[in-house]
C-alpha cells in the first residue's frame, strides 16, 4: 500500500471515528506537527514518514505536471494539489 493509499484509508476510518479524528485533529497542535502526525499514523499501523509523505505529493503533482499540455510551460499551476497532509485535515476539519 502506498502513501496515498494509506492516508486515503485513515482519512475513512477518521471520518467515521470521532475520537480517532480528534486524536489526527489534536496533533496539529504539537510544536512539530507533521512529525506527531506521522508518529500517530505509525502507532496505528500505518507506516508514514514524514519525508514520504511529502515526496508523495511532490511526485504526484509532478505526475500532473507532465501529463497536461506536455508539462511545458503553459500547464497549469495545480495550487495546492500536492499536499496531501493539507487537504487530509482539510476533510477532517469539514467534518
Amino acid at each position: 500500500m502506498n502513501v496515498l493509499e494509506m492516508m486515503d484509508e485513515l482519512q475513512k476510518k477518521a471520518l467515521k471515528d470521532e475520537a480517532l479524528r480528534k486524536e489526527l485533529l489534536s496533533t496539529r497542535k504539537d510544536p512539530h506537527p507533521l512529525e506527531a502526525f506521522c508518529r500517530k499514523c505509525r502507532e496505528l499501523g500505518y507506516e508514514i514518514y514524514e519525508m514520504d509523505l511529502i515526496n508523495a505529493g511532490e511526485e504526484f503533482y509532478a505526475e500532473m505536471k507532465r501529463s497536461t499540455n506536455g508539462g511545458g510551460e503553459n500547464s497549469p499551476m495545480l495550487e495546492g494539489e500536492d499536499d496531501f497532509y493539507e487537504m487530509f485535515f482539510a476533510s477532517l476539519e469539514r467534518a
